[in-house]
């Protein structure tokens, strides 16, 4: 802001020129509600399967002769493909999730241009790979009982199948959240920001649950 001119004590005229700048109030980016109260639960959720696994290491701890014949008959390489298509799914899921974020619910292009897919599709592929696993679970589950380790067979029944079964759970429950997602793609008038939200939770969920399951996998296949 320029000053008028002002007359000094000697008589002298001087112009002095001020220049004031607002001060800059900083952007603030405050975190989405939603976002935030999802990994709330998912942090509980954590604490649940904590509970799970200090559950098996105590049992383990205390009668350690089961796991020396019940392990036997477990089948790793078949369970470690089992895995490699969950962990797989963590990959498609991601990448319907940067459609997600371009805005971009559906495919441009052919079904076969997988550049030009949307989330959509990446989701529906992420779904039959999760179907794939839970399907494998419940066929490795047959097995187990032909073979007599049922849930209440003896106390390395019961940490598998609840362990792993609770996992399971939680796998459908994102399967269901994956075609609630792809429904609200496809009924929506305009894909926006509370749709690209409600995926990337999604998301959230489903790496989660793919990091459980490493976990689990390590735990009772690999260090039986």
């Amino acid at each position: 802001m320029k000053t008028h001119p002002e007359t000094s004590n000697n008589g002298v005229v001087s112009t002095a020129t001020a220049s004031q700048t607002a001060p800059a109030h900083p952007v603030v980016n405050r975190p989405n509600v939603t976002t935030v109260g999802f990994i709330v639960f998912l942090a509980s959720d954590l604490m649940f399967f904590a509970a799970l696994f200090a559950m098996y290491f105590t049992i383990r701890s205390v009668v350690p002769e089961l796991w020396e014949t019940q392990t036997e008959v477990l089948d790793i390489p078949y369970a470690l493909g089992n895995t490699l298509i969950l962990v797989s799914s963590s990959f498609t899921c991601q990448l319907g999730v940067f459609a997600a974020e371009r805005f971009r619910p559906r495919r441009t292009g052919s079904l076969f241009n997988i550049a030009k897919w949307g989330m959509v599709e990446w989701f529906y592929l992420t779904f039959l790979l999760g179907a794939i696993f839970v399907s494998g679970q419940v066929m490795e589950y047959a097995t187990l009982v032909s073979e007599g380790i049922a849930i209440n067979t003896d106390g390395y029944g019961s940490v598998f199948y609840l362990t792993t079964g609770f996992h399971g759970i939680h796998v459908t429950i994102g399967l269901i959240c994956f075609l609630l997602v792809i429904g609200r793609a496809y009924g929506a008038k305009k894909f926006g920001h509370h749709e690209a939200t409600f995926a990337i939770c999604v998301s959230y969920y489903w790496h989660f649950v793919d990091v459980v399951w490493v976990g689990l996998f390590g735990v009772i296949y690999l260090l039986q």
